[in-house]
């Protein structure tokens, strides 16, 4: 009986130990954080405020690269005037923060 005893203890002592294995899960948490999750938060924080300070009367780009001038806003659409008569209405998402036209530069 003590035999099979002292052979558990060895085996149970001979097993790795749980926190390298714990360690590397939380550095890939981390790297995960700083090189994926942090930056796309900064990019839509970025967004969200450009389209926050769009003003009427600017020229902007659709994600759709549909160029126009805003002529109307509310809380969540925008008029865009495109041509002579033609006016039409998008979602201000729609509106691409990286589309920048000669006006804007």
């Amino acid at each position: 009986m003590t035999t099979i005893l002292n052979a558990m203890l060895a085996a149970a002592a001979e097993q790795p130990s749980m926190l390298p294995t714990i360690l590397m899960f939380v550095a890939l948490g981390a790297v995960m954080y700083f090189f994926m999750i942090r930056p796309q938060q900064k990019k839509q924080k970025e967004i969200n405020a450009f389209r926050n300070s769009l003003t009427v009367g600017q020229t902007v780009v659709t994600i759709g690269g549909l160029h126009g001038t805003i002529k109307t806003m509310d809380d969540t659409t925008v008029t865009l005037h495109v041509a002579t008569g033609v006016d039409l209405r998008f979602e201000k998402a729609a509106i691409n923060p990286t589309g920048t036209t000669p006006a804007q530069a």
